[in-house]
This record gives C-alpha cells, structure tokens and sequence, in this order.
C-alpha cells in the first residue's frame, strides 16, 4: 500500500463543486464590457465578414442590443461610430448630428443609469486619413492639435450622455487636456479612461473593417513597441498623474504580463480589451471545429482576469455571460 501523502493537491480538483468552491479567480457579466459599432446611413444591422456574429448597427438595433446588455447583467457598452463622411479633421466627431454623438443619446435614453454607457474617444474612424490624429503639412500627427480636437469630441460626448469617455488615441497629455475641459465646463462626474498601455498590433485587422477604416500605413509612432514593458509604466504614471479614473491595456491576450504589472502598480481599476483578432481567431479555429469555441473564449477572458484586469472589453461578451 502506498505510503499517505501529507498533501494531495488533487483532492481540490476532483469535482466541479470543489473546483468552483476554491477558484481564486471568478468571472461575471459585471466585469464585461460589450464594443459595438454604430454605422450611419444603413437600414439594417450589416454583418462584418472578419468577426462572425458582430454587425454593425443602426441606431435602433444598437439601442436594442443595449437593452439586451442591461438583460444579461453586463457592466457596460462601449461605442465606435462609423460615419457616411469623413475628413481631415474628423469634424463629425464632435458634431451634435455626429452618428456617435446620436446613438450616444439613444443609448443613454433608453438605459438611464443601468448601464454603463462609454465612447471611444479617438479620430481615427472620422478622418480621410484613417489616423488617430490631426496631420501636419508633412503629413504627421501633430499631438497638440489633436488634443484640441479631442477635448472638443470628449465634450460632445459627455453632453450627449456617454459615463466613461475612452481615450485610445495615445497622443501625449490627451489625459489631463481633456479632463480640464470637461471640468472647466462643469462635466466633473464624467469618468475618463486611459488606454495606458495601446500596443501597434496586428491584430486590429478585423475592427478596421468594422470601421471602414481609410488608414494606409500603420500607426508606430504613437502606439506602442510590443518589444517595451517598462514603456507601459510610464505612460501609466503619466495617465494616473493627468487625473485617469480607470487605466487600460490592449491588446489583451499578447500582452498579460503589462496588465499583470499595471495591475500591481495602479491605485485605480485595470481594464484590457479582448480586440478583435483575439475573437476572429477564436472564431474561426471554432467553426472550423479545431476547437471548443465557448471553452477557448472563457479560458481566454479567465487568463486575462488572472492577470489582473477588473474590467474586460470582448466581443464575446453577451455570448458568454449566460455561461457565467
């Protein structure tokens, strides 16, 4: 007979009601966060080829979906508009008829206070150049300007009903420029959330479908190096300092150990963002049968929980929060 041992980690495994009794780690529809695409001029939700199961909406399907995020008990909605019209400047942003601006009031109207209503605060689906800023005559982002136009759009934004503006841009200071307008005109309750650690990926492919994204090129010189680490710090320091309410990291799933260090470090709560070639690989191993779709989508959301996010952005949300 063999000799007992002292101890047996297995015997905390051996069935499911022992494995959900000492999991450190636990998922719920509250920590979900559902993207959505808001697309002007269009009669009916338009699927989007490279995300399976994700369309972009009218205004009356999105408040629909909204009402539906309400139902499952998720934590929020986060908006991205696709306009008919662009231009250099991206002036639909901030325009009061703006689709974003539209379908933020729509939303906000139709789920008060029982959910979280954010907006992505960034440039790049309303320019004619697809970048995330204003360009100089030599065809580069000028920081500074950028920040004027997004101070203008947070306003709009923030009037319109958005709870948590999201800033994505990563232009130097956009933090603290736009906190100052929003409380200059007296928008002080209006939460800002930094994305601190927005690495160049490739990886975004399938959004900018979902955006009818004009960009030719890429955008390294403003998004971060996926070789830096320590670079995410930093820029957290510098989010924190500006008066950033929640501090993010995207993509998700490369880039564990950053939330795992953001979440070590930050006195304020931690997001990532599951973008959208985390889902569309997903997706496709799933239908391809390769794997078990629902099991890889909650493996995956649970690494990211694990490396410490408090909040997780993902596609996949609505679909996973019954299984929760």
């Amino acid at each position: 007979m063999s000799p007992a041992l002292p101890q047996r980690p297995r015997r905390l495994r051996q069935s499911p009601a022992v494995r959900r009794l000492v999991a450190e780690r636990r998922l719920h529809p509250a920590d979900l966060v559902l993207p959505v695409f808001v697309r002007e001029g269009i009669d009916e939700p338009q699927p989007i080829e490279a995300m399976p199961g994700v369309v972009q909406h009218t205004v009356e399907s999105l408040v629909t979906e909204a009402r539906r995020c309400v139902d499952a008990g998720l934590g929020g909605i986060m908006l991205f508009g696709v306009p008919l019209e662009k231009d250099a400047t991206g002036s639909g942003a901030d325009a009061e008829d703006g689709i974003l601006n539209v379908a933020l009031r729509a939303v906000r109207d139709a789920v008060g206070e029982d959910l979280v209503v954010m907006a992505d605060l960034c440039l790049d689906e309303f320019t004619d150049h697809g970048h995330c800023g204003v360009l100089d005559d030599e065809g580069r982002v000028d920081n500074d300007a950028t920040l004027e136009r997004y101070a203008a759009m947070g306003l709009a934004q923030a009037r319109a009903g958005a709870h948590v503006l999201g800033l994505s841009g990563m232009m130097d200071g956009q933090v603290g420029f736009v906190r100052e307008a929003l409380d200059e005109a007296g928008l002080t309750d209006t939460i800002l959330l930094a994305y601190a650690a927005k690495y160049t990926s490739a990886l975004y492919g399938p959004f900018r479908e979902a955006v009818q994204s004009s960009l030719v090129g890429d955008r390294a010189t403003y998004q971060q190096d996926p070789a830096n680490a320590m670079e995410s710090l930093r820029e957290l320091e510098l989010d924190l300092a500006e008066g950033a309410d929640i501090v993010m990291v995207k993509p998700a799933q490369p880039h564990l150990d950053v939330i795992a260090m953001a979440a070590e470090v930050s006195p304020v709560p931690v997001a990532a963002y599951q973008i959208s070639g985390e889902y569309a690989q997903i997706k496709a191993a799933a239908e391809r049968g390769w794997i078990d779709g629902d099991r890889a989508v909650m493996e995956s959301l649970m690494h990211i929980r694990r490396a410490g996010a408090q909040v997780i952005l993902t596609y996949s949300a609505l679909d996973v929060a019954p299984l929760l």
